[in-house]
């Protein structure tokens, strides 16, 4: 049985078999002795993705003393989940991250601690994942953006919305009607300002052979 501990775009922590393209922390939000899941879903407001290997280490997936270890499909997924870059293990693209976060802001490069502040203020209503307001077409998305329809995320790329699954992406006609926006507010600015996530690359694929027969 696969262990509850991997993210979906809407913050959710459900067991699957499929793993994913990066590593990420909410602090320790496990049981070591069962290997579930606690009550709470989060321990910390620093909510990170990290890649996979990181100086040869190994760990003990859900193991005793240490954080409790979730899975995302890509960048793009864990970005809308509310997490942003470590800045141990992916220094250069956190770094990239706070830049693009601040020119969206039109402020200095902010501390680690003042970006988590700010998404955990936009990723969260009432302990619950928040959906925002999509005040403009899905068409002038950034690349990485986020959104909801119909119970089912969509990454928009391109301007071209693509169907999220825990294999991958899928084609998919423009949602007639969105329920709101997942991605955080302040880190799709960001993406706007020209910092690019990492994509599973099941969407180059579609995008540049089209959908199966």
């Amino acid at each position: 049985m696969p262990l509850q501990n991997r993210v979906t775009p809407f913050g959710e922590i459900v067991a699957v078999p499929q793993r994913g393209m990066f590593i990420g922390n909410r602090g320790i939000i496990h049981d070591p002795k069962t290997r579930t899941l606690l009550n709470k879903r989060w321990a910390t407001r620093t909510w990170l993705v990290c890649t996979c290997d990181y100086k040869d280490i190994r760990r003990t997936v859900m193991g005793a003393g240490s954080w409790t270890e979730l899975f995302f499909l890509d960048e793009a997924t864990a970005l809308s989940a509310g997490h942003r870059p470590c800045f141990l293990c992916r220094r250069e693209r956190a770094g990239a991250f706070r830049a693009a976060w601040a020119t969206a802001q039109s402020i200095l490069p902010p501390s680690a601690s003042q970006i988590d502040v700010a998404l955990h203020r936009e990723r969260l209503q009432n302990g619950h994942k928040r959906l925002h307001v999509l005040a403009a077409p899905i068409s002038t998305l950034p690349d990485g953006a986020m959104i909801a329809a119909d119970g089912a995320a969509y990454a928009v790329v391109g301007g071209e919305p693509f169907l999220w699954t825990h294999d991958g992406y899928r084609v998919a006609l423009h949602p007639s009607f969105v329920d709101g926006l997942l991605t955080p507010p302040s880190t799709l600015a960001a993406l706007k300002a020209g910092y690019r996530p990492v994509f599973h690359p099941s969407l180059k694929t579609i995008r540049t052979n089209g959908p199966a027969a």
